[in-house]
């Protein structure tokens, strides 16, 4: 999706490569993994060294921000989800939609515990779950909620969290909270570039422009796919500009971003891919699926 001329999306901060000696450290001391994916991109959002991680630990998967994906795409995923013998949690940690029953889910994983420590004669004490996932999907505002109140920073950019940190919730529960961590490398640039137009990624690791031309040239193939919720005609709706075809058939994005940024931004190209950039983080485009199972198999 990027050209042969784009530098490649890359990245593997100091932090992360930090954090991830420190993950593996804590895993022996949780019961529970709470994974949290972006609903945009399920799979780019699932990080490959998981299984490796959790071995035979109880695992919940949650899809956040399901606010910004269409209820067809939704039902798309929970059924694949589903198929793969795993039970998707949706959740929109924003307004606080889907917590509590992720709570209560939590909670009865890990009944188990407590009952094998009773046969033990030890006493219950709380089920202690880390809370993993990719850079901003959402895992500490999915804690705040949790704990109803700002116990961690979050903000819908890469990078807040950067260090592990235990949060108790009630009698029952114990949440530890860790920095987003990415793979080492990501071989598979279109997982890489759905990652950095959902600002799952830092900016540092990509160059804004390609990938707002490359976000052109998706959302334009998802119009045929209904349940991605790109209506055709999108940006001459949100641009005032209609995107031309060349006489190969393909779109013109050079041409299209060129006249929107004279346009908008008075020929600023750095500023008009912020621009769109930022409407499609804002759901100012609507909400729209990046992968879908039918796409992304």
């Amino acid at each position: 999706m990027l050209s042969s001329a784009a530098p490649a999306i890359q990245w593997y901060p100091g932090h992360i490569a930090k954090a991830e000696r420190a993950l593996n450290g804590h895993l022996a001391k949780v019961d529970l993994v709470i994974e949290v994916r972006d609903a945009r991109i399920p799979t780019a959002t699932g990080h490959p060294r998981l299984q490796r991680w959790i071995k035979d630990k109880k695992h919940l998967l949650v899809l956040n921000r399901r606010d910004m994906v269409s209820k067809e795409a939704q039902q798309q995923w929970d059924a694949w989800f589903r198929e793969q013998g795993q039970t998707p949690w949706w959740c929109d940690a924003k307004v606080g939609t889907g917590v509590k029953q992720l709570q209560q889910a939590a909670i009865r994983a890990g009944h188990s515990l407590n009952s094998r420590r009773a046969e033990r004669d030890m006493k219950p004490r709380p089920v202690r779950a880390l809370m993993l996932g990719f850079p901003n999907v959402g895992k500490s505002a999915l804690i705040n909620r949790l704990v109803r109140q700002k116990v961690v920073d979050s903000a819908r950019r890469a990078g807040v969290t950067r260090s592990l940190r235990w949060v108790r919730l009630g009698q029952d529960l114990d949440l530890l909270d860790a920095p987003g961590v990415l793979p080492p490398r990501l071989d598979d640039q279109m997982a890489a570039l759905r990652l950095a137009l959902c600002d799952d990624i830092g900016q540092a690791a990509y160059d804004s422009e390609a990938v707002a031309k490359a976000f052109i040239k998706m959302i334009t193939n998802l119009q045929t796919t209904p349940a991605a919720g790109v209506p055709p005609g999108l940006l001459q709706k949100r641009y005032g500009l209609p995107l031309a075809a060349l006489a190969t058939g393909a779109p013109d994005v050079e041409g299209w971003f060129e006249a929107a940024a004279q346009r908008h931004t008075g020929g600023d190209s750095l500023r008009m891919a912020t621009k769109l950039l930022d409407d499609f983080r804002g759901a100012r485009l609507g909400a729209i699926a990046l992968e879908l199972p039918e796409i992304c198999p």
